[in-house]
């Protein structure tokens, strides 16, 4: 949760069990398989547990090696399955700003209200919206920048202390006018989610979102730490691994406290992209990118970050809390998704595993449609008839005035005939140059024969359209 997790592409996994589940391909499945395990071994990133969705179905959900090592103080070594929870960081972050957009449904608040208006004693508070807090353009300095557990958060901590504390600051920036990483943000939405609604957070997150969801394997982590079975690690420089220290209770409330199984997390991908959870509009809401008051883009949504990739758009987010780092990525028009869960602080394996079997599950755009050529211009049609009659000795004398018929004598048509004749037919004439001279128009023409050979014409035509002027001025 203290960092936030941008990876290149998007990652995927084993055949789910359920009504929703189906089969990806054996010969697909072991290069999924392979990719996966080619990660594990350069970073050495104790386990991973993986899913994926194709087709708004889940797929592939297959856990990778040890939630636990053989040394571990947990009780020894515990092989990773599929079924176990992982804390999943910051990607918690889109959980409470689902949790906003409800209460605005309700018509308890609306995202463009001020903070003061639960939390009046904070900084600037009647300057700073709702909006700005879950799209981290608040000014809210970041209470847990920090890739390791400090000692602060060894000992349990009040959100609402938290938040009077880091919220009190002074602003880092002016409201809505630079994008900053901010975990503080989203406790103070989880304490307005509980001001506004009137019971406590996660007893609102779970009756409105993780029940009629039926995410029934997600955690709380200040409550349900004892049954996270994989244990977190660390590594300093590049020593053994080490077991990390999870945060203690009170300090990631509504930013990053939730832990689940690769499976709900599919499962709440998949309500994203059939939008069964909240109204059209709050969907549009969580998904629009926000933009600063200069109108610069930000990339960032209500708790997500909206990208585009290869033509395909993307809804991103990862996490990391003390031992652990995911990275989660929708991409709801193609309705695929790709989770990776994995037990290592400040580790990149996470997205690492995103980005190298992205390419085996995301479809491929479909190639653009061959541009339609650009249409002549009556200019280089008229020419292209102009050359081809020269070589055979012809011209149109009405188009040319009179001194352009004296240069076009019995001697010149034959010399552009015997010259231009053998060069094959007029394959294409573009026009290079278009200026004015001499109150004519003056241009000049790249020409193109069958025979492969280039020449340029320049021409001088008056306002009524008459040519006063056709040279060859030049060979290729």
């Amino acid at each position: 949760m203290k960092i936030l997790v941008v990876c290149a592409g998007v990652a995927f996994g084993l055949a789910a069990v359920g009504a929703r589940a189906q089969e990806m391909t054996p010969e697909l499945k072991d290069k999924v398989d392979a990719a996966i395990q080619e990660v594990m071994a350069k970073t050495g990133v104790p386990s991973a547990s993986v899913g994926i969705v194709q087709g708004g179905n889940i797929v592939y959900t297959q856990a990778f090696g040890d939630a636990r090592l053989p040394d571990a103080h947990k009780g020894g070594e515990l092989k990773a399955t599929a079924a176990m929870s992982y804390p999943v960081g910051s990607i918690s972050k889109q959980f409470t700003a689902t949790c906003i957009l409800l209460l605005e449904q309700d018509g308890k608040l609306k995202l463009d209200d001020p903070v003061s208006k639960w939390f009046p004693q904070l900084t600037r508070a009647s300057e700073v919206t709702v909006r700005e807090l879950l799209s981290h353009t608040s000014g809210y300095e970041d209470y847990a920048p920090q890739d390791y557990t400090i000692p602060a958060w060894m000992k349990p901590t009040d959100p609402a202390k938290l938040v009077e504390e880091w919220a009190g600051k002074p602003l880092d920036f002016e409201p809505g006018t630079e994008w900053q990483y901010s975990n503080t943000n989203f406790v103070l939405a989880a304490l307005i989610v509980e001001k506004a609604s009137g019971r406590s957070f996660f007893d609102f997150l779970t009756s409105r979102v993780l029940k009629p969801l039926r995410l029934d394997g997600v955690l709380n982590l200040d409550t349900d730490r004892k049954r996270v079975e994989a244990q977190g690690y660390e590594r300093r420089a590049l020593a053994a691994l080490r077991p990390a220290i999870l945060e203690a209770p009170g300090w990631y409330f509504g930013d990053g406290s939730l832990a689940m199984p690769v499976k709900d997390l599919l499962e709440w991908d998949i309500s994203i992209m059939d939008r069964t959870l909240l109204e059209a509009q709050s969907y549009d809401e969580f998904e629009t990118e926000v933009k600063l008051k200069n109108g610069k883009s930000t990339h960032y949504a209500l708790g997500i970050q909206v990208l585009m990739q290869n033509g395909h758009k993307l809804l991103e987010h990862g996490g990391e809390v003390g031992g652990f780092v995911s990275e989660n990525v929708v991409l709801p028009d193609e309705k695929v998704a790709i989770a990776v869960l994995t037990n290592q602080e400040a580790s990149e394996a996470a997205g690492a595993i995103a980005g190298a079997i992205a390419p085996l599950v995301i479809p491929k755009p479909a190639p653009p449609a061959a541009a339609a050529p650009p249409r002549a211009k009556p200019e280089e049609i008229q020419l292209k008839e102009i050359l081809t009659g020269l070589q055979n000795g012809q011209i149109d004398r009405d188009i040319l005035t009179a001194d352009a018929n004296y240069y076009f004598s019995a001697e010149t048509l034959s010399d552009f005939a015997s010259s231009l004749k053998p060069l094959g037919t007029v394959t294409s004439v573009t026009e290079r140059r278009d200026g004015q001279r001499g109150g004519m128009a003056e241009r000049a023409f790249e020409v193109v024969f069958s025979g492969g050979t280039s020449i340029t014409v320049s021409t001088y035509t008056m306002k009524d359209g008459t040519l006063e002027q056709l040279l060859v001025v030049g060979k290729k």
